[in-house]
């Protein structure tokens, strides 16, 4: 006879998080006897020298599998609240799990960023050719679409935003919240004055509303949109789901018992 044990890992629900993993090292020990009469085999094991190592993921759901942005010159990974999560920066893990977008083409770095004169002299392939494969539409600002008129917030030179957005699309983003509360949200956008939703763990957390239509995807406008609550801290999975009609740079996340550091202008 022989009887092989692997059972070192314990996940469970609930209690210190809603996802929390004990692992177990030691030695084992075994007992076992038969009754060839009744037909039966008792086992007894467990562990000697007992090291137990508990490791917690918030409140990200179980199921979830997408996992916090990185490449060669983003590395922090999961972004931070209080902070400012970009939304080019979601997660890895493709469409259906990462992302929903309408189609599979990423029509700013996976065509129109294809063009020679859209590779512009302040850029550098990194962020004409971001994140091209996939399906969310990404491109970046540039000198003759964003800087050639007065903005109501003027973003960065080469500021990475999502476009091209339809009805139902949405993106993940696995965040870390330092600190459970209520935070004010800012956006810097483009164009429509619309309404977004973001979720939190697949539950809905706050609905937003963009305040002033700035008249073109290009003109920019960063300002309050509204506020949401995180009810634990640590990592959760935040989602931004959004409609036709917008660019998205960035959302800020400030606490809400304090006063903002953001100019908000174009309230």
């Amino acid at each position: 006879m022989h009887l092989t044990i692997n059972a070192r890992r314990l996940e469970t629900t609930g209690g210190m998080s809603s996802a929390t993993r004990c692992e177990f090292e030691g030695a084992w020990w075994l007992r076992w006897g038969a009754d060839e009469r009744k037909g039966t085999l008792t086992i007894a094991c467990g562990l000697i020298g007992i090291a137990l190592s508990v490791s917690s993921r918030a409140a990200v759901p179980l199921d979830y599998t997408g996992k916090p942005f990185r490449d060669s010159v983003y590395t922090a990974g999961a972004q931070v609240i209080p902070g400012k999560v970009e939304c080019a920066y979601y997660d890895m893990g493709g469409e259906g799990v990462a992302y929903h977008d309408t189609d599979p083409i990423n029509h700013g770095s996976g065509e129109l960023n294809l063009r020679p004169e859209h590779h512009r002299p302040h850029a550098t392939a990194y962020c004409w050719s971001f994140r091209a494969d996939e399906g969310v539409d990404v491109s970046y600002t540039k000198d003759f679409a964003d800087f050639n008129h007065t903005n109501f917030v003027a973003p960065g030179t080469n500021q990475l935003y999502i476009g091209w957005t339809a009805d139902g699309e949405w993106c993940n983003y696995t965040v870390n919240v330092k600190k459970a509360g209520t935070y004010r949200i800012l956006a810097l956008y483009g164009n429509a004055a619309n309404t977004i939703k973001f979720s939190v763990n697949h539950q809905p957390a706050s609905e937003c509303k963009v305040p002033i239509a700035t008249g073109s995807m290009h003109i920019w406008n960063k300002a309050e949109i509204g506020t949401i609550i995180f009810p634990t801290a640590g990592l959760q999975l935040l989602t931004f789901h959004y409609n036709k009609g917008n660019n998205f740079a960035y959302f800020q996340f400030e606490p809400a018992d304090k006063p903002s550091a953001s100019p908000r202008p174009g309230l």
